[in-house]
């Protein structure tokens, strides 16, 4: 594979991998899968990444036609995706969830509450595949400017990414019990300092190619 694919490999991983977050999303899994059989958590968490995954590869195919449909530019998007990345990232150094784009509202901890299937709402969507990563997915897919290589480069980095949820997933109630709420918030704050690093430097890119070509 030449450098540049490996290096798009790398930078395409990372990115997702900070901005999915499956760290911070064990905590929440495992509240609520707390009152069900081990079998079940098994199954919401195979069900859920799958979803999630499915989502995720739609907005992959479909996204970058969206925006020129709509006649969105890269700029206009990076800029975009710039901005909604540091909220999520400022959320997560803050470790202060009520403001998070992945939080849910009144009506639907209500409805969350009454199902028993929390595999595909809240799990696969918004937990893990929010308005953050399908922007991430978005973003990167436009930048392969239709070069079929790239664009599966970034489909293996999102598909790795998902088997790592399932995996982290599946050893939630581990993970939760050894690392504690002090050892999640943590890995959630080094995580949101990277991922901060990486909505400015989208927003420099918008704005570079926006004003000063």
């Amino acid at each position: 594979m030449p450098e540049s694919s490996i290096n798009l490999l790398i930078v395409s991983f990372l990115a997702l991998f900070f901005t999915i977050d499956v760290i911070g999303v064990v905590p929440m899994f495992v509240s609520l899968t707390s009152k069900t059989t081990l079998e079940h958590r098994e199954e919401f968490a195979r069900r859920g990444v799958l979803v999630a995954t499915a989502i995720l590869i739609f907005f992959a195919i479909s996204g970058s036609s969206v925006l020129d449909v709509l006649n969105i530019s890269l700029a206009a998007f990076r800029i975009a995706g710039g901005i909604l990345l540091l909220i999520l990232s400022i959320d997560m150094v803050m470790a202060r969830p009520e403001f998070s784009l992945r939080k849910e509202s009144k009506e639907e901890k209500e409805e969350t509450k009454h199902k028993e299937d929390i595999s595909i709402f809240p799990l696969a969507i918004p937990l893990l595949s929010g308005p953050a990563a399908i922007t991430m997915v978005i973003l990167f897919m436009k930048q392969a400017d239709g070069n079929a290589i790239k664009q599966m480069i970034i489909i293996l980095a999102l598909v790795v990414n998902m088997f790592i949820c399932w995996v982290v997933l599946h050893f939630s109630a581990s993970i939760s019990k050894h690392l504690g709420i002090t050892g999640i918030n943590v890995l959630n704050r080094l995580f949101g300092i990277l991922l901060t690093a990486l909505a400015c430097q989208f927003f420099i890119d918008g704005i570079s190619e926006a004003f000063l070509k």
